[in-house]
This record gives structure tokens, C-alpha cells and sequence, in this order.
């Protein structure tokens, strides 16, 4: 065989294999890569047979050569190559969505991400100085802490939504059962078990893509290192410079440092949560009424049924809004006036809550205890302590039987016990034969009713204290019950046919607007309900303290971040709210726009004080 024929069946064979992938870097060995000594002198001379036999035999591929699943990269050159170009576009994509995605929906925009992150500039000069191992592994670490990091803003979205701050790293995780628990009991079993499923799919994807997306970014950077040195020199310019110049798109500022405030942030969050006990412990430690006398406390108050009513979600918002405002005032004035006409006068203010859009035994627990029980932490060292509440204080008299109406507890409440009630009444022991209203156990009307029946309306009994949860206007306020005839409440069975004709959640939730207007028929659904309750069984001795517990979510406060209250005292007794007659409230159910404004852990001692011996 000639060197000509030879060389004519290479080239063949060459033209018909695969291409090389572009991503291993393999080169073809000196001489043309056949792997056969050619003669130097340059004649043409025969090779042995048994060569000329291994010529027509197809060589086995390089094992450097990566042939993709099923030999794909071969057989599709051009495709492999788009696949790779895509792929390296993607991950790149989403490195920048994690290094510049806000923590909040709202300020999710286009100029978002059209930003210079410092960290990601940073991080790119590290990994192109650290030697080959190194550089492994703090790209997989980063990696890693990146999709860590995305999570916890996606995170921080639900918590601005819901509770319009962030999430706690120590003091929040129990909010995490406290929400699947809402899942369940709004959405059934399966829709529960679907969304935490899904949730955890995402938390495990995001963490494993980013975490190859580094990788392979980090691997092209190497592989291109001068081109990429220079990047770097030039972002890290372009940065400085913007940020001394100032240079914004829009109000965003194109130099962005947010992922190192972002942490700093937290760090001191972490840092006050972990101190935040001790301080609490020295507050818890101070009480006014410690040591009075069971004789001296409440005085104003005997004889009297005191009833401390929490009204689900019924913030400021609902009173200031200029969409709610005319509807909900009117409720308010219908209320004042049916009042007035029975015999009885109000008065009203705010309180400013410690929690918003959630978290109702938060506040329910400052209001009771006088201590700012903002978080889990508190709540829990509270409920295990031997601070005295409201409730307790009345119940140390001995003048008072003390209740608890508390529709939206449906399963074991140990921390009931710290209250001090003489007996709860949840949803199972309400007498309630009705459906459930989305989140709500028990329609208010029915509430009410309920304690007339079991307590209130009982011959020959003691005075009361009842603290009464209204849960009719909680999230997410669809369907919603509306005002029946008392007499034709019976077991609650008509309920049925009343929750057929509201309206469905899922719609409702697609349009803000409809929440909003939702929102408010449920708070005046829950007015009513408490106003005719006291119009109708109320009498001489009947003191009632109603209040709402927090605002409700951003989407009905259109981005609203106050936390105040209304607050009002309805009594049947002037001696009564003669006693209260400084605080310098409003006339009526409605709290004027400057009327005062307190913490809400400052109504206890400024309560048992006017009513106490020196009121």
C-alpha cells in the first residue's frame, strides 16, 4: 500500500468522526494525529499488512473526548454546541437573578437587574486568583450560599406580603407550621400536602442549580482566563465609578453592595434575637399590680359583665381608607346611633399593635399581659411565666366567672391554662352544626349567640369576664357570612345555604381590589354582629371592650406599613366611662383621626388603674 493511499483513507476517516467538544480542550497529537511513524526522507514506501489492517479498523474514541449521553455530542455536533452556548447563557441568567433579585415583589423592575453587583464582581476576581482545587471548592460553596441566600429572599417576599417585615432566622420557624396549618385548614389535606411538596422541590432545585451554574461559569472563566481577567477589571471600574458618581436607572442605582447589606442586616437581626430573651425577662419582671390586694382590684368594675372582644384583622385601614371609608363609616354611625337609642355610650381611640397582617395571639397576648410580645420567643416565655394578665387579675378577685370564646382554636391550646379562664369555649364546643367560612370555624353572629346561650343569658349567675375572638373577618375573608335573623340561627345549619352564595376564594384573590372589598364586608359583618349582640342582650352592667388585633395583609393596606387599632368601650353605666373620661377618646364606635394613640401593652395598667380604688 502506497503513502498516498494510506493518507487518502485517514483523511476518510477523519472527515466522517466526530468533532471534538468544544468544552474538553482536547488537541490532536503532533503529526497530523494518525498515530503512525511517517518516514522521514519522504519516499513512498509499503506498510506491513498487519498495519493496513489496523488502518480499516475504526479506532476506539479518546477517552478525553466527552461523547455525550448515547454519543449525542458526535452525532449532532452543531446541536451539542447550541445546547452548551444555551446552557452557559442560563446558568449565567440565573447567577445574576440570585445576586440581584430583591426581597420584595414590589420592587421587583426591570432596573433590577440591569445592575453591577459588587459581590458578584468580588467573587469572580476570587476564583480566577485561587489555585485548581480551591477554586472547586469555593465554586460549589458559593454555589451553594447563593441558592441559600435566593431562598431566603423568596422567603422574606412571603413574610412582606403577609406580615410586612422580614423573616426572623431565630424567632420565625415556628410561623412555618403555623402556615402549613393555614394551608390545611383553608385548602384542605391535599392542597396542604400539594403546596408543601412543591415548596420543597423548589428549595432543592434552586440550591442544586445554582450551585452548577457557578460551576460551570467558574470553569468558563478558566478556560478563558485572560477575557475574563479583563471583564472583571472592567466591571470592578464600572462599579467605582458609578457608585461615586452616583449613577441610578431610574431611582435604582446601578452599583448595587445590596447582598452584603442584605447579610449585615441579618446578622444583627440574629445578634437582637438572641439578646432579645434577656431583655424580655428584665421587662416581664415589672408589674404595677404584683402586689395589690385582691380587694383593691377592679373596684369600678363589680358587679359589672366585662367582656374583652378581638375583632379579626380590623386595622386602621379599614376607617382611613378612602375605598373603605364611607362604607365603613356608615357601619359605625348605624352602631353608635342602635347604641345610643339602647341606653349605651362609647368611646373610642387606637392602639398601635406589635404585629400586622398576623400573628393575633402576638397582640391578644400585649394587650392582656402589658408587655410588647412582638415575636414566638416572647409569646413563649410569657405563657410560661407567672406574669399577670387581664384575665388573671380578674379572676384573682373572686368577683368575677371568667371565660374564653375562641372560635378559631380547634385543636389542644396548652397556653390557655396561663390565662387563667375559668372555662374555653373552642369551636367544637360552641354548638355549631354550620360549614366552615374559608379559615373561620364559626360565623360571629353564631359566636355571639353562643355565649348567651352557654354563659351570658344564664339565670342566677355570677358576673362575667369573657375574652371573645370574632375570626369571621380573618384572611382570607372569602366566602363570608352576613347577618340573619337571631332567631333563625338554631345549630347553625342555615349557614349551609349562606356559604353557597358567597363568593369563591380563588377568584377573589386574582384581583386586589375584590380582597379589599371582601375585606370590608367581613369587618362589618363582624360589627354588626358584636354591635346587635349588645342592642340585644345587653343590659345596665354590661361593659364591652372591642378592638381590632392587627391590620390586615399589604394587599388590603395597599402597602401601608402602620399597625394601629380603633379601640372603643361601649357601657350601659356613665359612672363607667366617666372613669376613662381623660383618656380624651371619641364620642362613638368611630376614633377621630388625632384621637389618642397608644402601645397596646400600655391598656392594661391604664385600664386597672381607672378602675382600680383611685380611678
Amino acid at each position: 500500500m502506497s503513502l498516498f493511499t494510506r493518507s487518502r483513507q485517514l483523511s476518510d476517516t477523519t472527515e466522517s468522526g466526530a468533532e471534538p467538544d468544544d468544552d474538553t480542550g482536547t488537541a490532536e497529537p503532533e503529526g497530523g494525529g494518525t498515530g503512525t511513524a511517517e518516514p522521514q526522507d519522504g519516499t513512498a514506501t509499503d506498510a506491513p499488512e498487519s498495519a493496513a489492517r489496523a488502518q480499516r479498523t475504526p479506532s476506539a474514541p479518546s477517552p478525553a473526548t466527552k461523547p455525550g449521553w448515547f454519543g449525542w455530542r458526535r452525532r449532532y455536533p452543531r446541536t451539542a454546541r447550541g445546547v452548551s452556548v444555551g446552557t452557559t447563557v442560563l446558568a449565567g441568567a440565573l447567577v445574576l437573578f440570585a445576586l440581584l433579585v430583591p426581597n420584595r415583589i414590589e420592587r421587583i423592575e426591570f432596573a433590577s437587574f440591569v445592575r453591577i453587583p459588587a459581590e458578584g464582581v468580588l467573587l469572580a476576581g476570587l476564583l480566577l486568583a485561587l489555585p485548581s482545587k480551591p477554586r472547586r471548592v469555593t465554586a460549589v460553596a458559593t454555589g451553594v450560599f447563593l441558592g441559600l441566600l435566593t431562598v431566603l429572599k423568596f422567603v422574606d417576599m412571603g413574610f412582606y406580603q403577609i406580615l410586612a417585615r422580614p423573616f426572623d432566622l431565630v424567632l420565625d420557624w415556628i410561623l412555618i407550621e403555623n402556615g402549613t396549618d393555614f394551608l390545611r385548614e383553608t385548602f384542605g389535606r391535599t392542597g396542604q400536602v400539594l403546596a408543601v411538596t412543591g415548596v420543597i422541590v423548589l428549595f432543592v432545585a434552586l440550591l442544586v442549580l445554582t450551585t452548577l451554574a457557578v460551576v460551570r461559569l467558574t470553569n468558563l472563566m478558566v478556560r478563558h482566563r485572560p477575557a475574563a481577567g479583563r471583564t472583571v477589571l472592567i466591571l470592578g471600574t464600572a462599579w467605582i465609578t458609578c457608585m461615586t458618581l452616583g449613577v441610578e436607572i431610574g431611582t435604582v442605582p446601578v452599583a448595587t453592595k445590596g447582598n452584603a447589606e442584605f447579610l449585615g442586616n441579618r446578622v444583627e437581626q440574629v445578634r437582637a434575637g438572641l439578646a432579645d430573651a434577656r431583655v424580655f425577662e428584665k421587662q416581664a419582671s415589672v408589674d404595677a399590680f404584683a402586689k395589690t390586694p385582691p380587694d383593691q382590684l377592679l373596684t369600678g368594675l363589680r358587679g359589672k359583665d366585662v367582656l374583652f372582644t378581638f375583632i379579626e384583622s380590623y386595622g386602621r385601614v379599614a376607617i382611613d381608607d378612602p375605598a373603605m371609608a364611607q362604607q365603613t363609616d356608615a357601619v359605625l354611625k348605624e352602631g353608635t346611633g342602635r347604641l345610643k337609642a339602647a341606653g349605651f355610650e362609647s368611646r373610642s381611640g387606637w392602639l398601635q399593635s406589635p404585629v400586622t397582617g398576623a400573628g393575633s395571639w402576638l397582640a391578644h397576648s400585649t394587650f392582656l399581659s402589658g408587655l410588647w410580645i412582638k415575636n414566638q420567643q416572647r409569646y413563649r416565655s410569657l405563657t410560661t411565666s407567672d406574669r399577670m394578665t387581664l384575665t388573671n387579675y380578674f379572676g384573682k378577685t373572686g368577683a368575677w366567672r371568667t371565660v374564653g370564646v375562641v372560635p378559631g382554636v380547634r385543636r389542644a391550646w396548652p397556653e390557655g391554662k396561663y390565662f387563667g379562664l375559668d372555662h374555653i369555649y373552642d369551636s367544637e364546643h360552641l354548638g355549631y352544626h354550620g360549614p366552615y367560612f374559608s379559615w373561620t370555624p364559626v360565623p360571629d353572629q353564631f359566636s355571639m349567640e353562643a355565649f348567651e346561650r352557654l354563659e351570658h343569658g344564664r339565670k342566677d349567675r355570677e358576673p362575667i369576664m369573657a375574652e371573645i375572638i370574632l375570626a369571621s373577618s380573618h384572611n382570607p375573608w372569602s366566602p363570608i357570612a352576613h347577618m340573619i335573623d337571631w332567631e333563625d340561627l338554631g345549630d347553625g345549619s342555615v349557614f349551609h345555604r349562606i356559604k353557597k352564595e358567597g363568593t369563591n376564594p380563588t377568584e377573589v384573590w386574582k384581583d386586589p381590589e375584590k380582597v379589599r372589598a371582601e375585606y370590608r364586608k367581613a369587618i362589618e359583618y363582624s360589627i354588626r354582629s358584636l354591635t346587635e349582640w349588645v342592642e340585644r342582650y345587653g343590659d345596665d352592667d354590661t361593659v364591652l371592650v372591642f378592638l381590632g388585633d392587627h391590620q390586615p395583609v399589604p394587599t388590603v393596606t395597599a402597602g401601608d406599613t402602620g399597625k394601629d387599632v380603633p379601640v372603643t368601650i361601649v357601657a350601659h353605666d356613665k359612672k363607667v366611662l366617666d372613669r376613662v373620661a381623660d383618656w380624651g377618646w371619641t364620642d362613638g364606635l368611630k376614633p377621630a383621626e388625632n384621637a389618642p394613640r397608644w402601645g397596646m401593652d400600655k391598656f392594661r395598667d391604664r385600664f386597672m388603674t381607672a378602675y382600680g380604688p383611685q380611678g
